[in-house]
């Protein structure tokens, strides 16, 4: 990647972000309403990911399951009728509204709104040296694998598509897929995977 497509991609990001939280934060204060009157718990869900160059940082995201559920049932992974998820949050999900506040960690530079998805540690200790390339940029919104098989995908097919998102940059092809991205997210493709999980 160039610098001039650094600045380009940058420059994107803050644009498309501010826009974002400022178009949608009256949706933004609805939902929030909507998870504290529900359940126990914080409105956002915090976890720690590993971004550009293998720096840890704070993902955002609107919870979408019972407080703590990390630690209760399948963990980190994610059944499709998983019953720590809340009936607000089945539907966060299924729009990817439950992402929305990671247009916070775009703003702030530890994201972009396009790249491969950020991951936990665990994950990342068990790369091989050709899968830790992923970590060459910083971690995306959405990227190439979300709009070619999302969590249809196994984790090693992902890797491999950020992979060639990484050697065949350009601007081009993320306009491609920020085009894409709204097909996926419209008509909910692929949430799940094969056997019906996620990652939470």
């Amino acid at each position: 990647m160039t610098l001039l497509q650094k600045i380009v991609k940058r420059i994107f990001d803050i644009f498309i972000s501010i826009i974002a939280i400022l178009t949608f934060c009256p949706v933004s204060l609805v939902i929030a309403i909507l998870i504290k009157l529900e359940s126990q718990g914080p409105v956002f869900f915090t976890q720690t990911r590993v971004g550009k160059d293998g720096r840890d940082f704070i993902i955002y995201k609107f919870r979408t399951m019972v407080e703590g559920a990390e630690h209760l049932g399948a963990g980190l992974e994610i059944e499709k009728k998983d019953p720590r998820i809340t009936v607000i949050g089945a539907l966060l999900r299924r729009t990817s509204l439950d992402e929305f506040p990671q247009f916070i960690n775009i703003l702030k530079g530890e994201m972009s709104f396009i790249g491969p998805r950020p991951t936990v540690p665990s994950q990342v200790d068990k790369y091989t040296p050709r899968q830790k390339r992923r970590l060459e940029i910083k971690p995306g919104l959405t990227g190439l694998a979300q709009v070619s098989g999302r969590n249809t995908l196994s984790w090693a097919e992902r890797i491999e598509l950020d992979i060639e998102y990484i050697d065949n940059y350009s601007l081009l092809l993320d306009m491609k897929i920020f085009l894409k991205t709204f097909g996926v997210v419209l008509f909910s493709k692929d949430v799940y995977g094969k056997n019906g999980n996620k990652g939470i």
